[in-house]
């Protein structure tokens, strides 16, 4: 039961769902049960001041062979972190992770927690090759609504429900090549407990090739007063039926060169009233404008794939990269965006080589194939100086240019090997 006490303690949880996962490792594949899911218990502090930013716990074996770190990455407005995994008085899930954050007063305020997967005997990165993250419960007041915020380097989001209490949108991040999704509180009615019922407060994230992931938790508060509220990151394989897709499910989204113009291919299942979609168009990466519209099929079944086509004249192009996203627009206005394809001009001969750039690397790692390699199955390993996978991507049908998240990744050597069909390739790269 939650009970409205005037900013003392107002406590609201949401829930972060994770099923039908496998990790990737140097040795082997290990599926990790949907059924299983991942638990959060008896945290330790790794490193950092307690509860303060910067600070990195330690959740031992979250499922078998694999622990889990939590890093208070920012606190924002004056926003505090009041315990880090609260299991007190039978209050939400024991196998969650559910921090208490106070709420920093007037305007918007807000806690950045990072989880980051690693191998519990050797402490390297682990990838999971699919995600779906559920966040429950984003409610409110009449005076504070909650909103949160949930990076998993692109992905699509799902409502849960058909009657909206939350306004969903995906927000392009600057200087990055995807975006993350956040839903903010528009009503300003609590719910009672862990409100699993509660679908109109609710929205799902998924995406694949996940090592870390980010979810920010916060309000907007027209008081000064600082409340706490207590959030519920629950990772047990929570399924939801009958999900509304905002406003697809975009089965892949794909980017060739073909001489002197763009081909771009996408596949849907599951459209739900969907009205259009826009190609956008980018020079630098960050500033996107509409290059063309291509209407969608609007209602379509989950097993009913729907291919779609556009061919962008690339003659006039005024860089040497170019960077493509799909806005997918529902007929209420509401939209979401593809992850975001690059191409990059003058790899056109059949003898063109594979490119690894940039190297050094920082954030990321794009590999650009000649026309022959695109459109086929295509696979990206990364090894460390000794010799251990640390990232691993595997792509059905490879668009010009791939891009891998390296963000997870420590400074040092790294031999990236790059297979297509009996064909294999390796280049000695740089983290800086």
């Amino acid at each position: 039961m939650k009970t409205i006490v005037p900013f003392k303690k107002i406590f609201v949880q949401t829930l972060v769902t994770v099923f039908f996962i496998t990790t990737v490792s140097s040795a082997n594949s290990q599926a990790i049960s949907g059924a299983n899911g991942l638990v959060f218990k008896n945290p330790t502090l790794k490193s950092g001041n307690d509860l303060k930013k910067g600070a990195v716990y330690l959740f031992k074996n979250v499922t078998t062979g694999i622990d889990a770190t939590v890093t208070i990455t920012d606190l924002v407005n004056g926003a505090s972190v009041k315990k880090i995994d609260d299991n007190s008085g039978g209050l939400g899930y024991t196998d969650a992770f559910q921090p208490e954050v106070q709420i920093g007063g007037m305007g918007e305020s807000y806690a950045l927690f990072t989880i980051s997967f690693i191998d519990g005997a050797t402490g390297l990165s682990q990838q999971l090759q699919s995600v779906q993250a559920t966040s429950l419960d984003i409610d409110g007041n009449l005076i504070l609504k909650e909103f949160v915020d949930i990076n998993m380097n692109g992905g699509t989001a799902s409502y849960m429900g058909t009657t909206l209490e939350i306004l969903l949108k995906s927000l392009p991040i600057v200087g990055q090549l995807f975006n993350e999704f956040r839903a903010d509180n528009i009503l300003g009615i609590e719910h009672d407990g862990i409100d699993t019922t509660g679908k109109g407060v609710m929205y799902t994230v998924s995406n694949s090739d996940i090592s870390s992931f980010s979810v920010k938790y916060g309000a907007k508060s027209a008081s000064t007063s600082n409340g706490s509220r207590q959030y519920s990151l629950y990772m047990k394989g929570f399924q939801y039926p009958s999900q509304i897709i905002l406003p697809l499910d975009l089965l892949s989204f794909t980017a060739y060169l073909n001489k002197s113009k763009v081909d771009l291919n996408w596949t849907t299942a599951s459209e739900k009233n969907v009205s259009h979609f826009a190609i956008e168009r980018s020079y630098d990466g960050k500033n996107f404008s509409d290059a063309a519209t291509v209407f969608a099929f609007g209602n379509t079944s989950a097993a009913a794939k729907k291919n779609y086509t556009f061919s962008d004249n690339v003659t006039s192009a005024t860089s040497n990269i170019i960077y493509y996203r799909l806005r997918c627009i529902d007929i209420d206005g509401k939209y979401t965006y593809s992850p975001i394809r690059v191409i990059r001009l003058g790899e056109q001969s059949a003898d063109a080589k594979v490119l690894a750039y940039p190297n050094p690397f920082v954030n990321e790692l794009r590999i650009t194939l000649p026309q022959t390699m695109q459109g086929k199955e295509f696979s990206i390993e990364l090894f460390n100086a000794g010799g251990q996978v640390v990232k691993m991507k595997n792509i059905a049908a490879a668009s010009q240019t791939e891009t891998i998240t390296t963000t997870v990744l420590g400074r040092g050597l790294y031999v990236i090997r790059i297979t297509s069909g009996t064909e294999k390739l390796q280049y000695k790269v740089i983290k800086n």
